[in-house]
């Protein structure tokens, strides 16, 4: 048992806090980013409250692309097919199982992961998506499959094209975007 605990400890210590040029660009694409799918939000739906635009793992994803770009999590095949799989995989639990809803938010989270490991596309904000597919109100039940185009595709590849943008537009030769596409 003290092995096992021993292992909690950790050893090292807390990295250096990020220049504040890394974070000015961080800062600026997730502003961006958000700010696109909120405006976009905005202007299909009369209550930005109830809009199925801005779903809140997309707040998870602008972390990743914009604080941590060169992550293998933040790049493009990650980002798109994390949140893809994962909604569609919400998507059809909440369609198809007759299950309770608590073992239904379990069975997306799980078999999303499940599923973005094995197509080497995990994205941690992709288990939100799944979970949002599951416990969602009507309005994102009532999507169905076209939950996955809209508005998680097309809000991902606003964040996509943002991070192409911002992520290259700094000098610094480290901070670039993407390391790789597929």
């Amino acid at each position: 048992m003290r092995k096992y605990f021993k292992k909690m400890q950790g050893g090292g210590f807390s990295p250096p806090r990020k220049p504040l040029s890394k974070i000015g660009w961080s800062w600026l694409g997730a502003f961006i980013g958000i700010y696109l799918i909120a405006i976009l939000s905005k202007y299909s739906y009369e209550n930005l409250h109830n809009s199925l635009f801005l779903v809140a793992s997309f707040g998870a994803s602008a972390v990743l692309l914009y604080g941590a770009p060169q992550a293998e999590l933040s790049q493009p095949r990650n980002l798109l097919g994390g949140h893809i799989i994962s909604a569609a995989t919400g998507v059809a639990i909440y369609k198809h199982l007759p299950f309770d809803v608590t073992l239904l938010a379990a069975l997306a989270v799980s078999l999303s992961i499940f599923a973005m490991h094995f197509t080497r596309t995990l994205h941690p904000p992709g288990g939100a998506t799944a979970l949002i597919a599951v416990i969602g109100d009507p309005e994102v039940h009532s999507q169905g499959y076209l939950f996955i185009v809209f508005p998680i595709l097309s809000s991902a590849i606003i964040l996509l094209v943002v991070a192409l943008f911002v992520n290259n537009l700094s000098g610094h030769p480290q901070r670039h975007y993407p390391r790789y596409w597929l």
